[in-house]
């Protein structure tokens, strides 16, 4: 299985890149988002990768982060949710809003992806809520490699260099559910909490999204 690979992006399409490892090339398929994201032609990058086996096809899909590789996968085991329509809704909202939507049960931002209609996304909802609590409870390092000094010595050992720390932002997310845990709520009611807190303040530090979280689970009356 090919878990990740490290190269030269040798050619970009229109929904996929060729990386050019050790001179062999890949054509891995990529959301709209994680290509935008990617480095240009000639530079390295990294990508964790699903391979898709099938009597006729094999296709490398890339993604930037271990926690959008675990959404694929998790968005695919729903039935009518092909890996293209997976790196659809991956690429319209990204992982972390993939996470709100389904914690939340906001059927309609999944069907912001291009080819989802609304029983899709309804299915997509109701099959995943358990299982966005612990995918939120992730954190979420960057693979993406970014240093055109490096391409002409791909692999140096600059080019194996750990990837960036994740801001202190990106940790808030599994940091808050953690605290929600260790304080004895619920995982559906902690995820719901933290997705909602956090879509009303994108930016708030870790304290930040506790606190607005635990308002939100407070008893009302």
């Amino acid at each position: 299985m090919i878990g990740k690979l490290t190269g030269i992006i040798d050619m970009r399409g229109s929904d996929h890149v060729l990386l050019d490892v050790r001179g062999v090339g890949y054509v891995v398929y990529v959301s709209e988002r994680t290509l935008m994201d990617l480095p240009g032609r000639g530079e390295v990058a990294a990508l964790y990768t699903d391979l898709v086996v099938r009597e006729d096809l094999l296709q490398l899909f890339g993604f930037p982060t271990l926690l959008e590789k675990e959404w694929h996968r998790v968005l695919t085991s729903v039935q009518g949710v092909g890996a293209k329509a997976s790196l659809a809704i991956l690429g319209a909202l990204g992982p972390e809003g993939v996470s709100r939507a389904i914690a939340l049960g906001d059927s309609g931002a999944l069907r912001k992806a291009p080819g989802v209609g609304p029983k899709l996304a309804q299915r997509i909802a109701n099959e995943l809520k358990d299982k966005a609590p612990a995918l939120m409870a992730v954190e979420a390092g960057p693979a993406v490699v970014r240093d055109a000094g490096q391409a002409t010595t791909p692999f140096a050992p600059e080019a194996h260099a750990a990837p960036p720390r994740v801001p202190a932002a990106g940790q808030a997310v599994p940091e808050a559910m953690s605290a929600l845990a260790n304080l004895g709520y619920a995982p559906s009611d902690a995820a719901r909490a933290v997705a909602e807190a956090q879509a009303g303040t994108p930016d708030a530090d870790t304290p930040g999204l506790i606190r607005a979280a635990l308002r939100l689970l407070a008893p009302k009356g």
